[in-house]
């Protein structure tokens, strides 16, 4: 009861506040405009994230115990992602591009404040000794801060199509909500709980056609949030074999991301340049419409956070 309670405040929350803040945008002109590349007719709020951010704020501060300083630098780290994806939003409102440093800076920033409070892949369990293989501190540094750089990114390249994002992140969270359950990991389970509840009073108005974009201040605060839960729950204490936990249920932007990567290094293009290569878009450009897109992604998604799910029962 205490999980339902809590998601239903968080997505009322954000469901409550998404009008004022869309009128607040349009009105500012902070909105994304169509251009050959977008299908939308109008323009569109970019205020998503904010949203996300403020139902995320009110129901961190309101269950997530003790105060210390693992719960002041998640806090603060989530706030510098989504300020620097709002710099990057505003940029696009005026067809401006934002450097990618500053990004990455910011995003490496944040990843080392978790790492500093304590959030860290430190190893894992042997399964066939049962010994806990600790790795050297430098690894568990690199790893750490690729894991939380790569959730990140995946999360914020996958909200190419109305509702996608909102829709895997509902996914994977609710996966690793069940994690932290089975774990006995309150904190983790209601971190988890605070991002699907929030997810899903934005997808309200996210779902196609859109009213809202949560814009990449959302997507990065999303993917950020995400790639910490991971960290200090289905990580923790984890097998060999159910490391794969939180890599399968991230597996749709994490494999789909991949696949775009490696393609656009063998062809000599720029990583983060902006292409059609992503599952949703050859999806489209196949005869699907945006709502079959979507269903089709959200459904392969379902189907490996059980398989996740399947490799934790079995506690391999």
């Amino acid at each position: 009861m205490k999980y339902i309670l809590s998601l239903l405040m968080v997505f009322l929350i954000v469901y409550a506040f998404m009008p004022f803040f869309k009128k607040f945008a349009l009105k500012i002109g902070f909105v994304d405009q169509p251009t050959e590349r977008k299908k939308h007719k109008e323009p569109i709020p970019l205020i998503g994230g904010v949203v996300l951010f403020l139902g995320f704020l009110c129901g961190y501060l309101i269950l997530i115990r003790p105060i210390n300083q693992k719960f002041i630098s998640i806090l603060a780290a989530s706030f510098l992602i989504l300020f620097i994806g709002l710099v990057d939003d505003w940029y696009k409102t005026h067809g401006k591009e934002f450097s990618v440093w500053p990004r990455l800076f910011i995003q490496i920033l944040s990843a080392i404040m978790v790492y500093s409070s304590g959030i860290v892949f430190y190893g894992f369990t042997n399964p066939f000794t049962q010994q806990y293989i600790v790795l050297p501190a430098f690894m568990q540094f690199i790893l750490t801060i690729l894991w939380v750089l790569g959730v990140t990114t995946v999360i914020n390249w996958s909200d190419g199509m109305d509702g996608l994002a909102g829709s895997l992140t509902a996914i994977a969270a609710s996966t690793l909500f069940v994690v932290a359950l089975a774990k006995g990991q309150n904190d983790s389970a209601l971190l988890a709980v605070v991002v699907v509840g929030a997810v899903l009073g934005f997808l309200r108005y996210n779902r196609h056609p859109a009213q809202v974009f949560m814009g990449d201040s959302g997507a990065n605060f999303l993917g950020f949030v995400l790639g910490v839960i991971a960290l200090d729950g289905a990580f923790k204490q984890a097998t060999f074999v159910s490391i794969l936990i939180p890599v399968l249920a991230l597996g749709v932007p994490i494999f789909d991301n991949l696949f775009v990567v490696t393609r656009r290094f063998l062809n000599g293009q720029p990583i983060y340049k902006a292409d059609a290569g992503q599952i949703h878009h050859r999806l489209l450009s196949s005869g699907l419409n945006p709502k079959q897109v979507v269903t089709f992604i959200s459904l392969i998604s379902v189907c490996l956070s059980l398989m996740s799910i399947i490799i934790l029962l079995l506690k391999i």
